[in-house]
């Protein structure tokens, strides 16, 4: 079996409970489960960072042994004996201490907590409500999404690799400068009081500039993903250079986030590269002080100079990776605020699933109206009897799409409630609440997938000959089996391109009428599933819709209204209430508002004149 470290952290083992909204806590929950391979590489990196002191010890002890052995005697006797220790140091024990905690690292750490934060965060940003992503970029919530990811990843390793590792070296070093002369580490102790006192003024600094860095950042993302993602419209109304515009704004303001990052970077460095060549300094004089007044030896002067090198090196590079991490920290407490900020339904504590045995829709005194006085619907009484074909009207703004909506638990009514078989809504898992109703909307959704994989998508288990025979039913099967992408893929295997753009209206509403006769729930919702195509198309596929419908409780909205004029009954909305119900023949003999649509309509669609009468 090959080895794999997930073994060791599970990359995608689940979260337990909501994200919290502090720091501390925020990174305790993306990385729980992974916490005892953290603190195996801490301590491995740890080990490494002595090493490097004891690499300085040792070869002041050779310089010592080999001076006192002398010229004649330094590969004899005691002096070789040291020699050779020191080469199997050298050789084989400080390169495996050095490669166990670099292995730690790049095979436990920078894989799985990449993954483990990430499908944390997707998990729990796909529960949000749709409230959520209506009021954001797509593009910048993945951007978030990766960026926090990535930023968990870096201050995980660097905090491992560089921060522990510096602090190991750091009391490996003061314990060196002791048995050399304690006198030393009051110098060292002046030089790290010094170092302490830089980074804790900077870093905050450096913290709160990357914070907006990586805010204007992804806006930059928002807006250009927002652009390319309409970017028909943008060309069919002449806006690119309205669009140029608009993403130079947001370019320009990145721009100057970044640049007050890099002025206190900057200034950062240039007082750390000063500070790091005073170490130096004061160690190497220090012990040439004491090596000329008696107290030490040549190879403790050795020592000395080897340990003060190392360590302005390191602060240099510890310096720049405490920076990094707090750079890191910025884009996670960035992330933070747009992703950990819940905005959900959650299920009902105890909720369990949706059984269906007859398909009874009931809508008692539903009202709900986005917390506005207007809109919405309002106290909504309606039951939809098991195998009932209901089509819903009314002009633009009556309430139809919130109903739908609300059907599928996108909302929470404000009061009343929504029933199938007796069960409240609120009550049943959302899942298998959607899992029980098939849905074809106006606006079609398609994956840039395969036209195989989009219409699976309404029951991931089925075979390929199901999915042949539910493309048959929606009138889809020909037209599919001349598709062909760019890959080289054809057929059912061809991609559809970015939300289907590559289909006609019509060919995509057919793969969407596909997917939920593949689904085959026993609540079917038709929400203008016919809108898009011509008379033509409509009447070449309604006898597949008629098959869809056989069995199931259907509620259809239309605009349409030739298309619902077959239904078993008919509701009215009217300004969010039932205004009218009843036949197509019962409701033009009353003469009422779906009368006065009807004759308006001609078999044309219902417009905002008759809204406005």
């Amino acid at each position: 079996m090959p080895f794999d470290t997930k073994r060791f952290i599970d990359p995608f083992q689940r979260a337990e409970g909501p994200p919290p909204v502090t720091l501390v806590p925020y990174i305790g929950w993306l990385l729980k489960g992974a916490w005892p391979v953290i603190l195996v590489a801490a301590f491995l990196s740890a080990i490494a960072g002595t090493v490097e002191i004891g690499s300085a010890w040792i070869l002041g002890a050779v310089i010592d042994s080999a001076t006192a052995a002398g010229p004649e005697q330094a590969f004899v006797g005691e002096s070789l004996t040291m020699i050779l220790l020191a080469l199997l140091f050298f050789l084989l024990a400080r390169p495996v201490l050095m490669g166990l905690s670099s292995a730690a690292n790049t095979l436990f750490i920078m894989p799985n907590v990449f993954s483990l934060t990430l499908s944390r965060l997707h998990r729990w940003t796909m529960g949000q409500s749709v409230t959520y992503f209506d009021n954001d970029f797509a593009g910048r919530i993945s951007q978030k999404q990766m960026q926090s990811a990535s930023a968990m990843t870096e201050v995980s390793m660097e905090t491992i690799n560089s921060v522990v590792f510096a602090l190991a070296s750091i009391i490996g070093a003061g314990m060196l400068l002791v048995t050399i002369d304690p006198r030393l580490l009051i110098g060292f102790g002046t030089w790290m009081v010094a170092y302490a006192a830089l980074i804790r003024y900077f870093l905050p600094r450096i913290r709160a500039r990357s914070k907006a860095r990586a805010s204007a950042r992804a806006m930059v993302s928002g807006q250009v993903v927002d652009t390319i993602t309409n970017i028909k419209t943008v060309k069919l109304f002449a806006h690119a250079d309205h669009e140029d515009r608009v993403a130079l704004r947001a370019i320009d303001e990145f721009r100057g986030r970044a640049l007050d990052f890099a002025k206190v970077s900057v200034t950062f460095r240039i007082l750390l590269m000063t500070l790091a060549g005073a170490l130096p300094v004061l160690l190497v004089g220090g012990s040439l002080w004491l090596w000329s007044a008696g107290t030490t030896t040549i190879g403790s002067v050795v020592a000395a100079g080897t340990v003060a090198i190392r360590l302005a090196q390191m602060t240099g590079w510890v310096s720049f990776t405490l920076m990094g991490i707090s750079a890191n920290i910025g884009e996670l407490e960035d992330g933070m605020r747009t992703l950990a900020r819940p905005l959900r339904l959650e299920d009902t504590p105890g909720a369990t699933e949706l059984s269906v045995p007859e398909g009874r829709v009931t809508f008692d005194r539903l009202t709900f109206a986005y917390g506005r006085d207007i809109g919405g619907v309002r106290d909504i009484d309606l039951e939809i009897r098991p195998g009932e074909k209901l089509g819903i009207v009314g002009a633009s703004g009556a309430g139809k799409s919130t109903l739908v909506a609300l059907l599928l638990r996108l909302y929470d009514a404000e009061s009343g409630r929504i029933l199938i078989d007796g069960q409240d809504i609120r009550d049943v898992t959302q899942n298998s609440l959607r899992r029980k109703i098939g849905l074809v909307t106006q606006e079609t959704a398609m994956f840039n997938r395969s036209a195989m994989e989009n219409i699976r998508y309404g029951r991931p288990e089925a075979t390929e000959e199901e999915v042949f025979a539910a493309a048959s039913k929606a009138e889809a099967d020909e037209f599919i089996r001349t598709l062909g992408d760019h890959l080289g893929n054809e057929g059912y295997e061809a991609r559809l391109g970015e939300r289907g753009v590559k289909l006609s209206g019509g060919q995509r509403q057919r793969i969407a009428l596909a997917r939920a006769i593949l689904k085959d729930a026993p609540v079917l919702v038709l929400d203008e599933a016919t809108s898009a195509l011509d008379s033509e198309v409509e009447a070449s596929i309604q006898s597949a819709l008629e098959r869809v419908m056989e069995g199931k409780t259907v509620l259809a909205v239309a605009h349409r209204l030739s298309t619902i004029s077959h239904m078993d009954r008919i509701a009215v909305l009217d300004e969010g209430r039932i205004a009218e119900i009843g036949s197509h023949d019962e409701l033009l003999a009353k003469g009422g508002l779906y009368a006065r649509y009807w004759s308006r309509q001609s078999g044309g669609f219902l417009g905002s004149q008759d809204a406005a009468e």
